[in-house]
């Protein structure tokens, strides 16, 4: 579950930062630097920035927006036809009744001509930018996923499961809101306004002045108003991410949440938060009601005052009865693009508030780019070599201390000691899933850091204790780590791993489905799985990290005699807590406490009588005594 950060992080945070205490909107980003809180001036930038990303649809943009002006002129063309059918058909004097029939007629069908092509323009505008809006969707959402790949382990942990998703989801939908909301709304909005205002002013300065008294000043006033919600939408999904997060956390881990019987508790935090988001909904929504009827009584209220005004101007001759109408209909046409633009600023505040979240993940550093010059990592491994490694998660603890080791091409090399002794940190600096805080690994004699990690990667397989496997068949998980990899190399990976015999006993045998995590399947077949696919990418250097601890005694061994086949000409890096099965090693390295305390051979490591003797002397005495136990 998500921990709250330590004073330790903070302090850390503090002297990165060069003194700058930690603001209680800041975060600590997962290697332990400060990550304020954006401030106006990174908001202008990830403006900026938006803009940048839509440069290559400006022509598209113009085409919306040409469209969404047609529609708008058209608009404003029929309220006149409406006037001309008053004032000029059926109010003008001196006209014969057929004449006024014919010209009527023509009227009608000229204003449904009208409004069937501004209709038929605005819904081609529609499409338009509904097929832009996928387009940048598609983009921002692929660039956003490939940044995360390639994020460092300490910030995707820091960003979580759920926070990851609901970028990808529901931020990046709402950022893609800013094109119709900050660009072609309130532009068209805009030209609506001014040609409104143009043409009241034309019919008549006086009613115009009327029709527009009461607008200016509810529009600052909500504009001040909605500036308030803007906070509100995003704190509530920060809160939606922290959610999200706890219940993957939650069904990943379900099997503790019932051992230990949380389901109340676990249901109970997330009603809790489910209820905090929706009271800042129903917050902003109460804030964003009471415009919406403050508008919604400007619009009657100033049909109102046409009609009382204008009668009045009609009684002294100063304006026509077809005036008033025209007012009528332009009056709504005026409120509407500017209700459109006020009511687009509150859209605007959550589409804002998901860019913030979206190009925060984009402006975040890639993990570990490859260095000028970086060179292409070598085919063969000849030596790996350790010079002076220490390393720290966080600064000031440290984790491995002065390692120095020299490992041949080719050599297995045993990992051993007590749990929390720096093992698998350190065959993750062989991964190079880190860096070393100080001091350099090389292969060949060329620091790992100067090669191109995607090379130097193809030449690793790892098998770690907790298996991963993906929900889909047996055949696309052992496949997964070679491309091409046909149904034969795969039998013959699973042959090697041990796993062909309960595979072919499953019911669709390789095609059957695994489920999320292989949960149809056991811990001892997960890990067969995962030896296999290991097995099948033919690594260069193999990592197995415990990779026999879920299997029963006979399906080990029967797995390290297939692995020794395996191990030949590869250079391998075994953690083991059962040292029985490491006697062979050409090297084995006893950490403790981040130290390399020991190394060498088993026979060399027992005649030495140290802490590798007395690991292997407790082992062999738990296996003989009682525990005490079950006594």
């Amino acid at each position: 579950m998500k921990q709250p950060v330590s004073s330790k992080q903070r302090e850390v945070a503090f002297r990165r930062a060069g003194g700058k205490a930690p603001a209680p909107g800041d975060k600590i980003s997962g290697n332990g630097q400060l990550r304020p809180k954006p401030d106006k001036s990174t908001r202008r930038r990830y403006l900026r920035e938006y803009v940048n990303w839509l440069w290559p649809y400006r022509y598209a943009l113009g085409f919306v927006f040409t469209l969404a002006v047609i529609t708008a002129a058209l608009d404003m063309i029929w309220p006149l036809a409406i006037k001309q059918v008053i004032d000029g058909v059926l109010l003008k004097s001196g006209v014969p009744a057929e004449v006024k029939r014919r010209n009527l007629m023509l009227l009608g069908l000229g204003i449904v001509v009208l409004l069937m092509l501004k209709q038929g323009v605005d819904s081609i505008r529609s499409y338009r930018i509904a097929v832009l809006d996928a387009k940048v969707i598609v983009r921002l959402r692929r660039r956003l996923f490939g940044k995360l790949l390639g994020l460092s382990l300490g910030e995707l942990s820091e960003l979580k499961t759920g926070g990851i998703v609901s970028r990808l989801s529901s931020d990046v939908d709402s950022v893609t809101g800013l094109v119709q909301m900050a660009l072609i709304s309130p532009g068209v909005a805009l030209i609506r306004v001014t040609l409104t205002i143009l043409i009241l002013l034309a019919l008549s300065w006086r009613l115009a002045i009327a029709a527009l008294v009461l607008v200016p000043p509810m529009a600052f006033i909500s504009y001040v108003w909605l500036r308030k919600v803007r906070p509100i939408y995003r704190s509530a999904q920060q809160d939606r991410t922290e959610i999200d997060a706890r219940v993957s956390e939650t069904f990943g881990g379900i099997r503790v949440v019932r051992a230990f019987r949380r389901e109340p508790r676990e249901e109970r935090s997330y009603a809790v938060g489910r209820h905090t988001i929706i009271r800042k909904w129903l917050y902003a929504q109460k804030l964003e009601l009471i415009l919406e009827a403050g508008w919604g009584l400007l619009i009657p209220f100033t049909s109102l005052l046409i009609v009382w005004y204008g009668g009045l101007l009609v009684l002294r001759g100063l304006a026509q009865v077809g005036d008033i109408f025209a007012f009528q209909i332009y009056a709504v046409l005026l409120l509407q693009p500017v209700w459109q633009i006020v009511s687009s600023v509150s859209t605007l505040q959550k589409s804002l508030a998901a860019m913030e979240r979206v190009f925060e993940v984009l402006d975040l550093p890639r993990d570990k780019p490859d260095a000028a010059g970086a060179v292409e990592a070598p085919p063969q491994v000849r030596d790996i070599r350790f010079e002076n490694v220490n390393f720290e998660y966080r600064a000031g603890i440290p984790v491995l201390r002065d390692i120095s080791l020299n490992v041949p091409g080719g050599s297995i090399v045993a990992l051993v000691g007590p749990s929390g002794a720096g093992k698998t940190t350190l065959t993750d600096l062989i991964a190079r899933f880190h860096d070393p805080t100080s001091g350099k690994i090389e292969l060949n004699g060329v620091d790992l850091r100067r090669l191109r990690l995607a090379s130097y990667r193809k030449l690793l397989a790892v098998v770690q204790q907790e298996t991963f496997l993906f929900d889909g068949t047996v055949l696309e998980n052992i496949a997964y780590g070679r491309r091409g990899a046909t149904l034969e190399d795969v039998s013959d990976a699973a042959r090697r791993a041990n796993a062909d015999g309960f595979i072919r006993m499953l019911p669709e045998g390789y095609e059957t489905m695994i489920g999320e995590r292989g949960f149809k399947l056991s811990g001892g077949q997960k890990q067969r799985l995962s030896i296999a696919r290991a097995i099948l990418a033919d690594p260069q250097i193999l990592i197995l990290d415990e990779a026999t601890s879920n299997l029963d005694t006979e399906s080990e061994q029967l797995i390290q005699a297939s692995l020794s086949g395996l191990f030949k000409g590869r250079t391998t890096f075994v953690i083991a807590h059962r040292l029985s099965t490491v006697t062979h090693a050409d090297l084995i390295v006893v950490l403790d406490e981040g130290r390399v305390r020991e190394s060498g051979t088993h026979e060399l490591l027992m005649e030495k009588r140290g802490l590798y003797f007395e690991m292997v002397e407790r082992q062999r005495q738990s296996m003989i005594a009682p525990t005490g136990m079950f006594e």
